[in-house]
C-alpha cells in the first residue's frame, strides 16, 4: 500500500475522516498499521500509560526517541507523527530545531507541538527547517498545570476566543493539521470550518475532521483514569487477566509445556 504522507492528510480536509491512534511500540504499530489507520502518534501519554509517570512533561527525550525508533521499524503505510516531549522544546525552545530533528532521523515523519507561551517562535523555526508540524490546542498536558488541571477548555466566550486565535495562528504558520483536545464541540466545529487544514478531534465532538484516542484506553489496557470521551471498543485487559490465569493453572497442574512443545533429546550417530 501507498504510503501515507504528510500531504494526503492536509488533503483530507472536508473529505473522508482521520484516523488517529497512539502507538509506543513495534508490535502495536505492525497491528495498527495492518488495520489501515491513518496516523499512528507517538503520544507523550508513553509517560502515564506505558512508564506510569503522573505527569507527561517528565518524559526525557531519550525515552520519546527510543519509543519513536520502535514505532517507525513497525509502520510501513500510516504517517508516524511524534509528540515533541516538554524537555524538547518549551524547557528551551531555542533547541527546538536540534532536538526535532532527532525524531525525524529517527523514523517519524512529523512531530506535534502543544501551544504553549512561545509556540509561534517554535513552529515557525521548525517549519522554517522543513520539519512538518502538527498543532495541539485545548487542553495540553504537558502545561497543563497552566490551566488549572484536566478540564476543559475554552467554555466562555474569552477562553473560545483564544483558542480560535491560536487555530488561526498555527494555521497561518504552516501546520499541516491541528489537535482539538477537550472544548466544546459546537467550538470545535466553528473552529474545523474556519480553518483550511483538518482538525483531529480529541474530547471535541463529532465535527471534527477525524479522531484521536489514546490506544491503551480504547483497549481497556488503562485503568487508573477513564475521560468521558473515551469509548472502550474492547477490554483487553479481561482476555489477558483470564489468559495469565490459565498459563498459571497449566504451570501449577504441570500441563505446560505438553511434550509437543518441548524438545526431544539429541539422538546419537
Amino acid at each position: 500500500m501507498k504510503k501515507i504522507s504528510v500531504g494526503d492528510i492536509r488533503k483530507r480536509k472536508n473529505g473522508a475522516k482521520i484516523a488517529m491512534l497512539t502507538c509506543y511500540d513495534y508490535s502495536f504499530a505492525k497491528i495498527l498499521d495492518d488495520s489501515g489507520i491513518d496516523i499512528i502518534l507517538i503520544g507523550d501519554s508513553l509517560a502515564n500509560v506505558v512508564l506510569g509517570m503522573e505527569e507527561t512533561r517528565k518524559l526525557s527525550l531519550s525515552e520519546m526517541i527510543n519509543h519513536t525508533q520502535a514505532v517507525a521499524r513497525g509502520s510501513k503505510r500510516a504517517l508516524v507523527v511524534a509528540d515533541m516531549p516538554y524537555v524538547a522544546y518549551q524547557k528551551n525552545s531555542k533547541k527546538c530545531v536540534y532536538y526535532a530533528s532527532k525524531f525525524i532521523g529517527c523514523g517519524a515523519e512529523a512531530v506535534k507541538i502543544e501551544w504553549f507561551k512561545d509556540c509561534h517562535y517554535v513552529v515557525k523555526k521548525l517549519i522554517k527547517n522543513k520539519i512538518p508540524v502538527m498543532g495541539h490546542i485545548g487542553l495540553t498536558p504537558q502545561t497543563v498545570h497552566l490551566l488549572g488541571g484536566y478540564k476543559v477548555q475554552g467554555k466562555d466566550e474569552r477562553g473560545a476566543l483564544n483558542l480560535i486565535r491560536q487555530a488561526k495562528l498555527l494555521q497561518d504558520l504552516g501546520v499541516f493539521s491541528l489537535v482539538l483536545e477537550c472544548i466544546p464541540y459546537l467550538l470545535a466545529k466553528r473552529i474545523t470550518k474556519s480553518l483550511k487544514i483538518p482538525t483531529i478531534g480529541i474530547g471535541a465532538g463529532k465535527y471534527c475532521d477525524g479522531q484521536v484516542l489514546v490506544t491503551y484506553d480504547f483497549l481497556g489496557l488503562y485503568k487508573d483514569k477513564k475521560p468521558k470521551f473515551v469509548r472502550v471498543y474492547r477490554d483487553l485487559s479481561r482476555d489477558i487477566i483470564k489468559a495469565t490465569s490459565l498459563f498459571i493453572s497449566d504451570v501449577k497442574k504441570g500441563k505446560f509445556p505438553t511434550k509437543a512443545e518441548s524438545f526431544s533429546k539429541v539422538k546419537k550417530k
